[in-house]
């Protein structure tokens, strides 16, 4: 087994609940290194963390442990077969359902704050012209 597919394997058993049923694939194409990570339907919401930052910081280390060997390491998430986004959001409900109902709803509500802005600058950019 090669280093970088060590290293996720390491990652990801230590976070998940079932580590043994963690397992990696590796394959080498044009272009680059391909790990995919197969996984407890259980685990899948650790493992990609909110709003997939864990996977994120996973791939992000992947990559640097890539680059000391000179290869380009991507990482696929497999989605496992009973995997179904319903669960994993009711799951997380169940840990913290007010706090996780506001991240979603801050999450809702940031991005029409931005767009009202770049509206705003977009008006500001339309009336600079005019002049």
């Amino acid at each position: 087994m090669e280093q970088d597919q060590e290293f996720v394997e390491y990652i990801v058993k230590a976070l998940v609940d079932n580590p043994g049923d963690v397992k990696t694939t590796r394959t080498v194409d044009e272009m680059g290194v391909l790990i995919t990570l197969h996984i407890n339907p259980a685990d899948m919401g650790t493992v990609i963390g909110r709003m997939g930052q864990t996977a994120k910081a996973v791939r992000t280390l992947l990559r640097v442990v890539g680059a000391k060997h000179k290869a380009r390491v991507n990482l696929k998430i497999n989605e496992p077969e009973g995997s179904t986004r319903g669960p994993r959001g009711d799951h997380h409900g169940d840990h913290g359902g007010g706090h996780h109902g506001d991240h979603q709803q801050m999450g809702h509500h940031q991005p029409s704050d931005s767009g009202m802005s770049m509206g705003d600058s977009s008006t500001d950019a339309i009336d600079d012209f005019k002049l």
